[in-house]
């Protein structure tokens, strides 16, 4: 006897059940209902169409109800909606749309691929508002399309940054259009994590998106014309879109009584069998096993709708199938990026309580010598014990889709990160690099479980820079320029052995580079000399994408301008350099090179293919003097051109706010106005740092230090050298000591703060005070014996300050 079963959505799920159906049992009687006019469509290219990258919409129609009907004989009937199930009859209510009229329809199986809806909460002024879109289907983008074109809007604000609104984003900014996007949450992407994310948020502001994040919206205003935030701030609108999630049509299951999840999704089993046997649920609508963790969950993606379509058909048919649950390995295009997850991020791990450790690497999408290399930054989340995989996520220009889909087949597979290094991939230089960036992650995973290297993440740094470690920048010189860790002291890889005596054995030593190979040579080096090191994973690289996010500032959008006036200048270049391929450091560092033999106004067109190019020529520039004429992206290359020399300006300059001072006297009253003169600066709002070498570091010692280990020579230094303020000398009338006393009463007299106040006082304003380690070591004082809140630094962490200080003196 001939089973019927009754389809009810088609798209992704819906569609393929009944063709795969079809396919095992040409005798079923297999009936579809669609309460829309269409039945199998491409929604994942809705934003494409509206943008023009697709010009035909019939593109997106991938079966017909006429085509689908013929070629396997279903009944299909749409403009049909199924408004209830009757169980105990096992049928179905149906509503004819056109018509209003209803009947029932018997089944033997149900298949139930009802989707999910745009969420559109109850915002006020939403019912008025006439400009505001969901997109969802062909009718929804229909309407967009049709108010893109017919309207002309100039000013777009999407709400969401997930998949749809990011997509969004880009394709209404492909119509010319000037595009906000509006993230409650702190990072658009929520997949990724927010270091990652943070690459996509530097992009999309770079191609001139307003991006506002940790916001929400109030209300709409003026027929929607107006956006008021949960901020206060508003934007002016000639269309909005929402785009701000899905939730699972479960209504109809609901009603029925089937059993609906924590997040609304309708629950079903390892077959995809609802609490009732004979009723199935597949796609967006249903609650999902996330296959790493094993908890509920609800992930809307297709793959998932067109397998569990497959398995339904399958076991219907008495087929031993089962679904193993989602990995959610999930893909967008950002403008000229990539952006791709395949897992669990750290987000949900932390959530979950799981222990986990974490890598992040940027090696080239294939080998650095053939045209068109981009560096992807690849992240790898790993259990330590087992080497299991957790989850990758990578973001690049070139070659993140398939190194996500091999993550994706190795955690599929069973695979640890001990097999990655094994796997025999594809090799030539247009497509890869000896070394796969798959294979890459292997190694650095295997290093870390090895013990052969211990690593801190970006968002550690800031801590431990507070608490006055010893950071150590093994790039070269010219990289800082580029921007640097504040505090660390730069000895490039190349001398590092030769200057291990600079180095306290006594501590741990933090080393970074610009992406964390080096970084890691250094901590095999400094690990086999004795020292404990750890490794910044990632580099400077990851580190600063996130902060200098964050700290995005005026100047940054001043400069833009500055490059926006000549963008329409003739601009001719007077040398060209191919810097393609080359990681950072290699473009800055050839562009140093060439710059060195052109003469003062000559211009340097740089063609490079590194992402983070664009801003670190703007930061060497700055550095160095240099004129940044413009920067673009174009056939996949950053480009820039540079003048040998400062242009004329309108004459303002960059203001400095900083002031810093060498303490080297050891004298009272030079430390008395070295504190004022620290405590004013301090008041009128500018940076200070106090660097106190030689003899004013008897200034920072406590006067009851703890016993500390030191040879002769040290002792004696001990001895002969004041032990902090009270006992320091003047520089004139000391008088065997009755001069500093006599200052110290005057200063009382006057109710003038003495020197431990007026230390204490600037600290509290914000002066860094800084000992010199070199000076420390040669007289023999160990920070133990120095007073609380003091850093120990180098020289370069003085001139690091001094660089950007309007006010330096020395005392």
């Amino acid at each position: 006897m001939s089973k019927k079963i009754v389809i009810v959505g088609g798209v992704a799920g819906g569609a393929t059940t009944a063709a795969r159906l079809r396919r095992l049992d040409e005798q079923a009687e297999i009936v579809m209902f669609e309460r829309g006019e269409y039945i199998s469509f491409a929604n994942c290219g809705l934003p494409y169409y509206i943008g023009g990258a697709i010009g035909e919409r019939d593109a997106l129609l991938v079966q017909t109800v006429e085509g689908m009907s013929e070629k396997f004989n279903l009944d299909i009937r749409i403009q049909s909606e199924v408004i209830a199930i009757n169980r105990e009859r096992k049928t179905v209510t149906v509503k004819h749309l056109p018509t209003g009229e209803t009947y029932e329809e018997s089944y033997d199986y149900l298949v139930l691929s009802p989707g999910a809806s745009p969420i559109k909460p109850n915002i006020p002024g939403i019912e008025e508002a006439s400009n505001v879109f969901t997109l969802r289907n062909i009718p929804d983008t229909d309407r967009i399309k049709a108010h893109v074109d017919e309207k002309k809007p100039k000013k777009a604000v999407v709400i969401g940054g997930g998949f749809i609104g990011v997509e969004m984003v880009e394709n209404l900014w492909e119509r010319g259009i000037d595009v906000t996007l509006v993230e409650m949450a702190k990072q658009i992407m929520a997949p990724v994590d927010y270091e990652m994310a943070a690459i996509l948020h530097q992009h999309i502001k770079d191609k001139g998106v307003r991006l506002i994040l940790e916001d929400g919206v109030a209300a709409f205003e003026q027929q929607g014309k107006i956006v008021r935030l949960q901020s206060g701030t508003t934007l002016e609108a000639d269309m909005v879109v929402l785009a701000i999630g899905v939730k699972p049509e479960n209504e109809l299951a609901k009603q029925a009584g089937l059993a609906i999840g924590e997040r609304g999704g309708i629950q079903v089993n390892e077959c995809l069998q609802t609490s009732d046997p004979s009723i199935y649920a597949i796609g967006d609508a249903i609650e999902v096993i996330d296959y790493i963790n094993g908890q509920p969950t609800h992930i809307p993606l297709a793959w998932p709708a067109n397998r569990q379509g497959r398995i339904v058909a399958d076991h219907i048919n008495g087929r031993n199938v089962r679904y193993n649950g989602t990995l959610g390995t999930a893909i967008a295009k950002v403008f000229d990026m990539t952006v791709a997850a395949t897992g669990n991020n750290e987000k949900t791990l932390q959530r979950l309580g799981i222990n986990y450790e974490v890598l992040h690497i940027h090696p080239n999408s294939h080998a650095s010598y053939y045209p068109g290399a981009f560096p992807i930054a690849l992240k790898l989340l790993f259990e330590r014990k087992t080497g299991r995989i957790f989850g990758a996520q990578a973001v690049g220009y070139d070659g993140v889709d398939k190194r996500i889909d091999v993550m994706a087949t190795a955690i599929k597979g069973g695979m640890t990160v001990f097999d990655l290094p094994d796997l025999e991939l594809a090799y030539a230089p247009p497509y890869s690099s000896a070394k796969d960036p798959v294979n890459m992650a292997g190694y650095v995973a295997t290093n870390i479980i090895e013990n052969m290297v211990e690593t801190i993440q970006w968002h550690e740094v800031n801590e431990l820079i507070k608490n006055g470690v010893c950071f150590v920048d093994v790039r070269e010189e010219v990289e800082r320029d580029m921007g640097f860790i504040p505090g660390s002291i730069n000895i490039p890889l190349g001398q590092l052995r030769k200057r291990l005596h600079e180095l306290p054995k006594d501590k741990t030593i933090y080393v970074y580079c610009q992406v964390g190979l080096r970084g890691y040579l250094a901590a095999r080096i400094l690990a086999q000399h004795g020292f404990h090191v750890k490794n910044l994973d990632g580099g400077y690289k990851t580190y600063a994408v996130v902060y200098s996010e964050q700290s995005e500032s005026e100047e940054r959008k001043s400069e833009e301008k500055q490059m926006e006036r000549v963008d329409m200048l003739n601009i001719q270049a007077t040398t060209t350099l191919d810097a393609c391929g080359l990681q950072c450091p290699g473009p800055i560092m050839k562009v140093y090179q060439t710059m060195e033999q052109l003469k003062d106004g000559d211009v340097l067109e740089v063609k490079a293919t590194d992402p983070g190019f664009a801003r670190d020529i703007q930061s060497w520039c700055k550095k160095t003097g240099n004129t940044l004429l413009k920067t673009t992206f174009e056939n996949k290359m950053f480009v820039a051109y540079i003048r040998k020399g400062t242009e004329i300006t309108n004459g303002t300059e960059t203001k400095k706010d900083g002031a810093t001072i060498v303490v080297f006297s050891g004298d009272l009253d030079k430390a008395i106005a070295s504190f004022i003169i620290a405590s004013g600066a301090a008041a009128m709002g500018k940076k200070v740092t106090m660097f106190f070498t030689f003899w004013g570091l008897n200034i920072l010692r406590k006067k009851d230090a703890p016993p500390v280990q030191k040879d002769m020579l040290e002792k004696m230094f001990g001895m002969m050298m004041p032990k902090g303020v009270h006992d320091l000398p003047l520089s004139k009338m000391n008088m065997a000591g009755m001069g500093p006393k006599m200052i110290q009463y005057v200063m009382e007299k006057k109710h003038v703060d003495d020197v431990e106040t007026l230390m204490k006082n600037a600290m509290a304003a914000g002066v860094k005070l800084v000992a010199c380690s070199m000076s420390m070591d040669i007289m023999g004082i160990k920070k133990e014996e120095l007073i609380d809140g003091i850093e120990v630094g180098g020289v370069a962490t003085y001139l690091g300050d001094a660089e950007e200080a309007g006010l330096n003196l020395f005392i």
